[in-house]
């Protein structure tokens, strides 16, 4: 028997001798797909199509002929194209009465919509207290006006707010006024009824929101802020309040949207009045496309106006308030 040879200095054992080439692994060629996930494929595809194809016939469709539609003149079906062919936007520099609406629709975001986030955001905190009792119930009580029917409310607020309503009896017997206030008839007083109609229906709608978020806070943060000594105020301010910056933007957007676009408030208490200084740009535009003479050309280029102003603060927030790197 002959001795094992030993192995070449500076060479592994195993390691093929120098000047020879690795073989390279041969790559196997890709298989098809399979008839497994062919199938799979093609029921996401069956599930997703239809839906889409709704989405697009019910959503887009119809704001594409709307566009078209804000191009066009004429009364009830009889259009014809404008000519010029944006005779209807420029129109809307010369309409004081659209001007008008705006400006009133702005009122009620620039007042509201602050007044309600800082309100929501206080109930918020409160139901969030580790001390509170009864949390279901004052939850239910705060949530309970966004399950009323916008026309419901409306109306309500209108009967109380009539000159012989509850606010001018509870008024009157309390000595706070000698005769009854016109509450709907006067501009100043009828806006305030429906900057209060909107807060008492949609603040618990935004509570429910940011309670959410406080709930999803890492309390770990908080402890944090305490042991570093920092009061209620600040916890809240420089621990709580970035956290929540998030659900606030959405909040806002959300509320923006809703207020540029609000109409039942404006229609069933006030019906615009007086002097359509009450109406909001969306009563108007009811008014322009089923009212007196119909003007759906004329109406399809305000909602675009809308949508043109939604978008644009919308932007505006993202803008603002979104600070991700």
């Amino acid at each position: 028997m002959s001795a094992p040879t030993a192995p070449t200095e500076g060479r592994a054992p195993d390691a093929p001798p120098q000047g020879t080439k690795k073989s390279r692994p041969t790559r196997l060629p890709k298989t098809p797909l399979s008839a497994i996930q062919r199938r799979r494929s093609l029921t996401g595809w069956a599930f997703i199509v239809p839906a889409a194809f709704i989405i697009v016939l019910v959503n887009f469709w119809p704001m594409f002929e709307a566009l078209l539609l804000s191009f066009q003149t004429g009364r009830g079906t009889q259009l014809s194209w404008a000519d010029p062919l944006l005779l209807n936007y420029q129109r809307l520099f010369q309409d004081e009465t659209f001007r008008l609406t705006l400006a009133t629709t702005f009122i009620y975001l620039i007042i509201q919509v602050p007044i309600m986030l800082v309100l929501a955001m206080v109930l918020a905190n409160l139901l969030n207290a580790p001390w509170l009792k009864y949390k279901g119930f004052w939850r239910t009580a705060i949530f309970l006006p966004c399950a009323v029917g916008l026309v419901s409310y409306s109306l309500v607020f209108r009967q109380m707010f009539a000159t012989d309503g509850l606010a001018n009896d509870l008024l009157i017997n309390f000595g706070i006024l000698d005769d009854p206030v016109n509450w709907l008839g006067q501009t100043g007083t009828a806006r305030m009824v429906i900057i209060l109609g909107l807060l008492w229906r949609w603040t618990g709608y935004n509570m429910i929101f940011f309670l959410a978020a406080l709930q999803n806070i890492d309390r770990s943060t908080l402890e944090a802020a305490r042991v570093d000594g920092a009061n209620g105020f600040k916890t809240f301010w420089y621990v709580t309040m970035p956290q929540l910056k998030p659900i606030i933007l959405l909040c806002a957007i959300l509320s923006t949207n809703g207020t540029l676009q609000m109409f039942d408030e404006s229609y069933n208490l006030t019906n615009g009045g007086p002097g359509n200084t009450t109406m909001t740009v969306s009563h108007y535009l009811y008014n322009v496309s089923f009212r007196n003479s119909p003007n759906f050309g004329y109406a399809a280029a305000i909602s675009y106006a809308i949508l043109i102003i939604v978008a644009v603060l919308a932007a505006i927030q993202m803008k603002v308030g979104d600070k991700r790197d």
